[in-house]
């Protein structure tokens, strides 16, 4: 062999282990949610607080009651906390009912603010259906911090399979609902 050939073997044998498919990558919508009456409260919604499982680009499927796996080939386009939480931004967004309402950050001094516990967002297989949970806290910032009001949210729709695109649309398909839901009890609490 020359030394050219000997060279580019050297270099390209350990790039043909890594060429492994880049897994199909989905995202959420956000929701249309009915107009809700007007109001000059700034809101800011925090990052959902997520079990390890479900903190994650994974997309988790619930294969019986005690087991669960990711679906293998598929991922969200972002973490799903940080995905739930800018969907739910937009969506806010789209009933025009706040003054401003953001993601909470150190930079948005809100009046209110949105801290939700996603848990459960799956896939569940041996029902053919894409379950979401959510909890929800609306919080008085102005007024140290106190629980205005609270409430779980859960949907489920049905699956049409459980591949990367049916899972995706099944979720995302659970979930509109339940985001138009807290905005309506966003509403009524603030």
């Amino acid at each position: 062999m020359t030394r050219a050939a000997i060279l580019a073997l050297v270099v390209i044998a350990p790039l043909a282990g890594c060429s492994t498919s880049t897994p199909q990558t989905y995202d959420l919508s956000a929701a249309i949610a009915a107009p809700q009456r007007a109001t000059s409260a700034q809101l800011a919604v925090r990052e959902p607080i997520a079990s390890l499982d479900l903190d994650s680009q994974r997309i988790l499927v619930r294969t019986g009651p005690e087991t669960i796996a990711y679906l293998s080939g598929a991922q969200w386009s972002d973490r799903l906390p940080a995905l739930v939480q800018n969907r739910l931004v937009q969506t806010f967004q789209n009933a025009k009912m706040l003054r401003s309402v953001s993601v909470a950050n150190a930079g948005f001094a809100a009046d209110y603010s949105l801290q939700l516990d996603i848990r459960a967002f799956e896939l569940d297989v041996s029902h053919s259906q894409a379950v979401v949970d959510i909890a929800a806290k609306i919080i008085a910032e102005r007024d140290g911090g106190r629980v205005v009001a609270a409430r779980i949210f859960k949907n489920s729709a049905p699956a049409g399979g459980d591949s990367g695109p049916d899972a995706a649309v099944a979720l995302n398909a659970a979930l509109s609902p339940v985001m138009k839901e807290i905005v309506a009890f966003a509403a009524g609490a603030i």
